[in-house]
């Protein structure tokens, strides 16, 4: 999925190798084309799709979406049919959009997602996860809601501590090896270096449908 945020030169190279079929998100459209690729969607209110681009498209492609209560990023990610999305184009820019991307990770935490960031990725921490991090790794865990859990392999275990937006954060967390975190309810997301792309995709998109997060009720 490309948004029309940063992409950057490797970005949409990187994230084809591991999934190969490309929905736009409006004006994420604009490196699709500039890549010579054609999207086998575009979703969103379309106010940021070029209208050269636009007009290289086929019309059946083309899925207006103009509820404004929802971001783009939001609708679109309910709108693909997939195991996991690995997401580019949505981070840097604006810090609003940012901030907005990682609340519908956890808004839409039953529609498994990678964010793919220039150093990092971030994505919504399941109930279990197994990571072939290294020492020294950088592992923070940011929380968007109260959340508790446990964890192996990492410098400061996460064992007893109540996550909360407004009193405990885990930022810059470090890891000691390959390291196991555990999570006791939604609302953890997890950054961590983006050689782990792949491997975290990979273990978003197996999850077997009972250790899912259950879809948000409308």
């Amino acid at each position: 999925m490309v948004g029309g945020g940063v992409v950057g030169p490797q970005d949409l190279d990187l994230a084809l190798t591991i999934a190969p079929r490309v929905v736009a998100v409006d004006g994420g459209a604009l490196p699709v084309f500039e890549a010579g690729l054609v999207p086998e969607a575009v979703v969103g209110d379309l106010d940021s799709l070029p209208d050269n681009v636009r007009a290289t498209l086929p019309h059946s492609i083309i899925h207006s979406a103009s509820d404004q209560n929802y971001t783009d990023f939001d609708k679109a990610l309910r709108a693909v049919a997939a195991p996991v999305v690995v997401a580019v184009g949505f981070s840097g820019g604006r810090i609003d959009h940012q901030l907005a991307v990682f609340h519908t990770l956890v808004a839409r935490a039953a529609f498994p997602c990678v964010v793919l960031g220039e150093t990092e990725v971030v994505f919504h921490l399941p109930r279990r996860i197994e990571l072939s991090t290294r020492l020294g790794d950088v592992v923070s865990l940011f929380p968007m809601a109260c959340v508790t859990g446990r964890s192996h392999g990492l410098e400061w275990p996460i064992d007893g501590l109540a996550f909360a937006p407004d009193q405990y954060v885990g930022t810059s967390n470090r890891a000691t090896g390959p390291c196991v975190i555990e999570v006791e309810g939604q609302g953890l997301l997890a950054i961590v270096p983006r050689r782990l792309l792949g491997e975290v995709t990979r273990a978003l998109g197996s999850l077997p449908a009972d250790a899912r997060w259950p879809a948000r009720v409308e």
